[in-house]
């Protein structure tokens, strides 16, 4: 039996990261991880899909080329060489996380891990049944994996999940996307952007739902323009295998239709990873497949913690990351340490083009009573993304009327997953519309249309 500080059940984003703060802190740490360090976000999720999403980008100015005085023929792409470069991106950022453990003291412990049972204040932990290790504080970073629905079970042939979708051994000519989450939807631009021909189905009214409505609707315009097959308000009621192809059955608006494609990418959902976790030698409640925790990321067992995906939504890496240092600053006693705003966690789709958002809708501002102001600035304005010949884009703010608070930002165009972090420090600075306004923002870039969709939502817009 092994004493340990803290032990943490994951290796992703959430679990290396607690490991890391928990070590700095003075705490024994061990990290258990039955595949490889980094979780899915780092080989299987955030990095590789970014690395295949810079390509498809890459292809999209090479065929933009003679917009900039470029004449160039022949343009191809080795397939193969593309999802090699994806791998071997994750690969040494795993590499690196490993070296991060080594580098902080943390133990790394490979295989299942399960929850023994409770000695007095000390929680038993065993490794394959084999090492056996023990601590007052385990914290279970175990993520998550793709939602399986009934009768459209993936077969990593045919109808794949995010997995297969990042490591095809060819570029398939036509598939389908059922789900226009932010998965979905990067999937649906990857291959698009590389020549394949997109089906996009979602059993809700608007693409990306979660997203400003107003925002949703450009998002819409910009793939159909780019010739992706969209379908809202839909669902696949059935998936009929072929041999090297699937038919899907969709309905609709009162309609049914059938389209045959090469393969299907299933990006409905996630279900945190809880299984054969021991839980049921706890008090540890679940429900709707992820782990109910309070504030502090404590869940009905006492010195049992969950952060990341196998917990309560947002499900993002960075939620994670910050779940996980947050939980070990508490188990410290750190009076610093504050509950996580959830309010001031920022969504980022890496489509083409790019969509982000922090905080309260347009609709949801509304639906809560606020009095607001709403201000809005398209790139067709701004001299940077002219320049660029990136013109396609809004920012978009949303204000208390009152008192100026900053409620939301949303955003679509190049580059705003990196602009819209400084909307995400406003709101954590509860920073006013005056103070912003009184910003000086650096010229030209793309991040005075920020300045100035402030302006806007106050009627003082210059550019416009």
């Amino acid at each position: 039996m092994t004493d340990y500080d803290v032990i943490i059940i994951g290796g992703g984003p959430g679990g290396y990261v607690a490991a890391i703060r928990a070590s700095q802190l003075g705490f024994k740490t061990a990290v258990l991880e039955k595949e490889q360090m980094g979780g899915i976000c780092l080989n299987w999720g955030c990095i590789p899909t970014k690395a295949l999403l810079r390509t498809s980008e890459i292809n999209h100015l090479l065929h933009s080329l003679d917009a900039y005085g470029f004449k160039v023929d022949n343009i191809t792409f080795d397939f193969k060489k593309i999802i090699e470069r994806s791998r071997a991106v994750s690969n040494q950022l795993m590499m690196g996380v490993r070296h991060l453990m080594k580098k902080n003291k943390v133990t790394i412990h490979e295989g299942n891990a399960q929850i023994k049972g409770r000695q007095g204040t000390e929680i038993e932990v065993s490794v394959d049944g084999k090492s056996f290790l023990k601590a007052p504080h385990v914290i279970l970073a175990t993520g998550a994996r793709a939602r399986q629905l009934p009768g459209l079970e993936s077969d990593g042939k045919l109808v794949w999940t995010y997995r297969e979708a990042m490591v095809p051994e060819k570029l398939p000519g036509s598939l389908l996307v059922i789900g226009s989450g932010a998965i979905g939807v990067e999937f649906a631009s990857f291959y698009r952007q590389m020549g394949a021909e997109v089906t996009l189905v979602e059993v809700l009214d608007t693409i990306l739902p979660v997203e400003d409505k107003e925002i949703s609707a450009l998002a819409r315009k910009s793939f159909e323009k780019q010739g992706i097959k969209i379908h809202t308000g839909t669902t696949v009621k059935a998936l009929k295998k072929n041999k090297d192809s699937v038919t899907a059955v969709l309905e609709g608006g009162g309609k049914s239709q059938e389209i045959t494609v090469e393969r299907v990418i299933s990006a409905v959902g996630i279900v945190g990873n809880t299984e054969n976790l021991g839980l049921e030698k706890t008090k540890i409640k679940v429900e709707k497949g992820h782990i109910l925790t309070n504030e502090w990321c404590e869940t009905a067992e006492l010195g049992i913690y969950a952060i990341g995906d196998v917990a309560a939504g947002p499900w993002l890496a960075h939620k994670a990351s910050h779940e996980g240092v947050l939980c070990v600053e508490k188990i410290k006693g750190l009076k610093s340490t504050h509950p996580m705003k959830k309010e001031n966690i920022p969504g980022c789709t890496y489509s083409y083009p790019q969509i982000a958002s922090v905080g309260l809708t347009e609709e949801k501002a509304k639906a809560l009573g606020r009095d607001i102001k709403v201000g809005r600035f398209p790139y067709l304005g701004n001299g940077k993304a002219i320049a660029m010949g990136e013109t396609e884009g809004l920012v978009k703010t949303i204000f208390d009327g009152t008192s100026g608070e900053l409620l939301g930002a949303h955003m679509i165009g190049a580059e705003v997953t990196e602009l819209i972090q400084g909307f995400c420090l406003a709101k954590t600075l509860e920073a006013t519309e005056q103070e912003i306004m009184e910003t000086i923002f650096p010229h030209p870039t793309l991040s005075e249309m920020m300045h100035e969709s402030v302006l806007d939502a106050f009627g003082k817009v210059i550019h416009m």
